[in-house]
């Protein structure tokens, strides 16, 4: 990586459905994150729009397969330092993980750089950051269960280690010189690509949120809940904002962690506005990212830059010094992993508006998004609310509520009245799934009806107790 321009940045401070069938894409479920281990499918045909297209239909499932998968990152520091972890001790915890409990490694150039254990992975952030990306769940009791495993495998080797791990989503006190950076050939490339760009890196480096993956029966199904939960990102950003400090000090944002993502490449980014288009679909899904520039292509256990060409590009074979590479489905995985709107299509719906928080909050953000999206009449309620939001009512939202949180102003009165509504759908589509599932939302009933989010909770502890010492924050919110 491009040690010196980091260093020089830091000094600043309804259209017909598609048939949901396979065709020669093998479906999966929530498949774990692609990994540096994992070697490119070889295609027996050239790869074509068509076989894109037919990707995200192979992902459509019946209701009774739908699952919840997570994904949950977290801050390590050292104990008696509070600074990030580094990147020793980082190999450290997840050799213990292997030895301990049973984890396979996944290797990089000799290093271990995650882990898997059946079809859950634990990974590495650029800048450190552990996530747990959790298997296909069928219940939220089961991934909280899975959740709570984790972070009590987690803290059994980090206490050995002098180091522990906090849940906020922008790492508090640090600067961005002192963050420890994984030597992932791949975060080099993206994050030198940030640089070029003149933009801001803080985003992979500095950055953790909590996230739910939840499945589609259909075309029409996917193009429901995609706009029902993009509509509704904003909400989810202000209830569970909890990243008010920076830099050793409040921030100006509830949500740090979402202001920034507001800064980053606006074409891989936000609120992306043709979703509420008639004409979307899968197909014009993978236009959108056919025409998005690469950052890399993995073969024969390496990275290449690929300059900034689309995939389109790829695809027709218009890139002269990769004439020889055919496109590959993990080609295309890859680049759909550096896409990052406020939801996210893959063969599964991602949604990733929310800060990492608190254990107590963390299965909330499943909770609240099962019970709008898998239950039909809280999602067509959901729709119905929304229909009429604009394009610029929605950026609005986007933007302002990391600011003013369930304060923030729309349509006349405050956000938080339309979360309470929101949460109450939340509530009611758990209780008709039947499973006893609706105390996970606890945590964020009591913000909705406050009005209060977790980052004022800190703030005020900063401004009275804490004494203005940022350092408690550790204590605080640690795992």
């Amino acid at each position: 990586m491009n040690l010196g321009a980091l260093k020089t940045y830091v000094s600043f401070s309804h259209k017909k459905s598609l048939t949901c069938k396979r065709s020669k894409i093998v479906a999966g479920n929530q498949e774990s994150k692609a990994t540096a281990s994992d070697s490119a499918i070889v295609a027996t045909e050239p790869l074509t729009k068509e076989d894109l297209i037919a990707y995200f239909a192979s992902g459509c499932k019946p209701k009774e397969m739908w699952r919840i998968g997570t994904e949950h990152e977290k801050f390590g520091f050292e104990l008696r330092t509070l600074r990030p972890m580094k990147f020793g001790q980082i190999t450290s915890l997840l050799n213990g993980m292997a030895e301990k409990f049973d984890w396979d490694k996944v290797m990089e150039n000799g290093r271990v750089i995650g882990l898997k254990q059946g079809r859950q992975s634990i990974s590495l952030e650029p800048g450190g950051q552990l996530e747990l990306s959790g298997e296909p769940l069928e219940t939220l009791h089961q991934t909280c269960d899975e959740l709570h495993s984790h972070l009590d495998q987690v803290n059994n080797i980090a206490k050995e280690l002098g180091i522990g791990f906090i849940g906020i989503g922008f790492e508090p006190k640090s600067s961005l010189e002192d963050v420890t950076i994984v030597p992932k050939k791949r975060y080099e490339l993206l994050v030198d690509r940030l640089l070029r760009a003149g933009l801001r890196p803080d985003m992979c480096l500095r950055t953790c949120s909590v996230q739910v993956n939840l499945d589609y029966s259909s075309e029409t199904d996917m193009i429901r809940k995609f706009r029902a939960s993009l509509a509704l990102q904003p909400i989810a950003t202000a209830l569970f904002s909890n990243s008010p400090f920076s830099n050793g000090k409040p921030n100006e944002f509830l949500s740090m962690r979402s202001n920034v993502w507001t800064d980053i490449d606006k074409n891989r980014t936000g609120m992306i506005p043709f979703v509420f288009d008639d004409s979307f679909g899968f197909e014009r899904y993978v236009d959108y990212a056919l025409d998005l520039p690469m950052c890399f292509l993995y073969r024969n256990n390496r990275y290449l830059d690929c300059r900034g060409m689309t995939f389109r590009d790829f695809l027709s074979g218009k890139i002269s010094h990769l004439s020889n590479e055919q496109p590959t489905i993990n080609d295309w995985e890859n680049h759909m992993g550096t896409i990052w709107p406020e939801v996210r299509l893959k063969k599964f719906l991602e949604m990733r508006g929310a800060d990492g928080g608190p254990w107590k909050m963390l299965c909330a953000l499943p909770a609240f998004w099962v019970g709008l999206l898998y239950d039909e009449e809280s999602l067509q309620t959901v729709l119905d609310m929304t229909s009429d939001w604009t394009a610029e009512e929605r950026e609005m939202l986007r933007r302002q509520v990391p600011i003013t949180g369930l304060k923030t102003v729309f349509r006349g009165g405050l956000l938080k009245h339309v979360a309470e509504d929101v949460v109450k759908l939340a509530n009611d589509g758990l209780e008709r799934r039947g499973y006893k599932e609706t105390g996970f939302l606890k945590g964020v009933a009591e913000v909705a009806k406050t009005g209060i989010t977790p980052a004022e909770k800190l703030l005020e502890l900063y401004n009275g107790v804490w004494g203005q010492s940022i350092d408690h924050v550790y204590e605080e919110l640690q795992y």
